[in-house]
């Protein structure tokens, strides 16, 4: 399809009906990444299995979803876009239901794998047909449209997980994208079906598939696994990681050398392509493991119940969905650099707030912060975007989309990863330094514990665990305050890659097919 064959834009019910549905399609998908994690630990417990078994849930999802996502520019060739994204909704409901009806893990891995396969491509073909339905001058509202679906989804997913699962069944996350996906299918189907790309017969890259495949879920699986089995001190882990590196350096140059490669990485010879997936990727890294991390140690060390560490971190969708229109009016005026650098800006400024938090944080300290992360976050999806896609024919939208979205998703992962780990080193670091200064030799010390004793009334026993208890918590805290201000730091630190793509005519317009490439 030529930029002067695409279909006019969508008018009237047809837009509107038609916008909804992919956007809730969008919403159906990245709220599943997020919304298992809570309910871990119930779902393993009545499925008779650990809860690190039950972890695997999340990896193999994670695994396939991550292999699927750069196939979505073959796949879009090979059957069509809107017939594509309609059966991977109609799959996805499928493996839904398949999820909250499995009698055991093995089962519920399988169907995990499948809904992880056939989300791969609802990401990046929704900003396709996104941008085919508005106006091109209005391609700003479409891609902010679709940044406030993907931004709320995650954000929302624990708190509705941590409620289902307290007020019904575990398999209730899965049942709800049943009726959900039945109407996105329905509607988009109604709207989009005289729409249709053209599809043709393509060779598969097979031996390109096979070694996507095989490094992507290494190292997912590395990734994953790596911190409950010691790192590099599991053979597990250091195969996974040799296969993982000689996969990704075979597929780098099979896929560079082959004439009609699975995945086009020829898209990182554009300036704004490789400028802005490096951006976005390294911001979202650092945006999702914080996102991760935080519940985490507000669950551990604060005593919050899952639906309330969920609600802790959900004001984050505020600002986000409030300021999406805004949005669509500020970009065409706008230089998509200047919005992105006051997004990181912005992000340093709230991470850096949060590496003053102490062990007696109160519920209004917790909740500010997130609350306006929702302002950067706001400026951060859409203009990064923009920046990614200006250039594209629209045919080349889908694989670039598809890319892009891989490189960001994926480096999620690895940015999830590496965040827990450095929070947990740096949490024993401090734990030795803190021990250090609690001997009987060190005077304050032994007037603290004595202290405690007395205004307690606490035996020498309870003394001591209670202050042991005190300095877990201090150590995990001021472990984190370290990744918040390394956050900090690094969200400054990239602002560069923003200002290695150039502007191009028709970016400020946030134009997709516009210059600029």
């Amino acid at each position: 399809m030529t930029q002067e064959s695409a279909p006019a834009p969508l008018t009237g019910a047809k837009f509107a009906i038609g916008t909804f549905a992919v956007a809730l399609a969008t919403f159906m998908n990245v709220l599943d990444s997020s919304i298992a994690n809570v309910a871990i630990p119930t779902l393993s417990g009545n499925l008779g299995v650990s809860v690190d078994e039950g972890t695997w849930v999340i990896t193999l999802f994670a695994a396939a979803n991550a292999v699927s996502i750069p196939l979505t520019g073959w796949l879009t060739q090979r059957v069509g876009q809107v017939k594509l994204f309609v059966w991977a909704i109609l799959l996805f409901v499928a493996s839904s239901a398949a999820c909250g009806l499995a009698p055991n893990l093995l089962v519920l891995l399988a169907a995990r794998v499948v809904q992880g396969a056939v989300a791969g491509p609802l990401v990046p073909l929704s900003q396709a047909l996104l941008l085919a339905s508005f106006p091109k001058e209005k391609s700003s509202s479409a891609l902010s449209l679709w940044a406030m679906t993907a931004t709320v989804g995650p954000i929302a997913g624990p708190a509705l997980g941590g409620w289902i699962t307290d007020s019904y069944s575990w398999s209730w996350i899965f049942y709800i994208n049943v009726p959900v996906g039945l109407f996105a299918a329905g509607a988009i189907w109604a709207v989009y079906r005289d729409r249709e790309t053209p599809a043709r017969k393509l060779p598969i890259d097979k031996v390109g598939l096979l070694s996507l495949i095989v490094w992507v879920a290494a190292l997912q699986i590395m990734l994953d696994k790596g911190k409950d089995l010691d790192w590099f001190a599991s053979p597990v882990i250091v195969i996974l990681t040799v296969v993982a590196v000689i996969g990704f350096v075979f597929f780098l140059i099979w896929e560079l050398t082959e004439a009609k490669p699975v995945v086009d990485l020829r898209l990182f010879a554009g300036r704004n392509f490789l400028g802005g997936t490096v951006a976005i990727s390294v911001a979202y890294a650092i945006f999702f493991a914080n996102l991760v991390v935080l519940p985490q140690w507000i669950q551990g060390f604060l005593g919050y119940r899952a639906v309330d560490a969920g609600l802790v971190t959900a004001p984050l969708g505020i600002f986000s969905v409030m300021l999406a229109p805004v949005m669509g009016k500020v970009m065409p005026r706008s230089d998509m650099r200047v919005l992105a650098t006051l997004a990181f800006l912005g992000f340093a400024g709230v991470f850096f707030m949060r590496s003053q938090y102490t062990t007696g944080v109160d519920a209004y300290t917790l909740v500010l912060p997130t609350l306006l992360q929702g302002i950067p976050t706001a400026l951060f999806f859409t203009p990064l975007t923009a920046i990614v896609l200006s250039g594209l024919p629209p045919e080349k939208i889908p694989s670039a989309a598809g890319l892009s979205n891989f490189a960001r998703i994926f480096t999620g992962a690895v940015g999830t990863s590496l965040v827990s780990t450095g929070w947990n080193d740096r949490t024993i670091l401090h734990h030795a330094r803190l021990v250090e200064q609690s001997s009987v030799n060190n005077p304050n010390f032994v007037a603290a514990m004595a202290d405690l004793q007395t205004t307690l009334h606490l035996s020498a026993d309870k003394a001591t665990a209670l202050f042991a208890s005190t300095l877990d918590a201090q150590a995990s805290m001021l472990g984190l305050n370290d990744i918040f201000w390394l956050s900090a730091v690094i969200f400054v630190a990239i602002v560069p890659l923003i200002w290695l793509t150039k502007p191009g005519k028709g970016m400020g317009a946030g134009a997709a097919g516009a210059g600029g490439h």
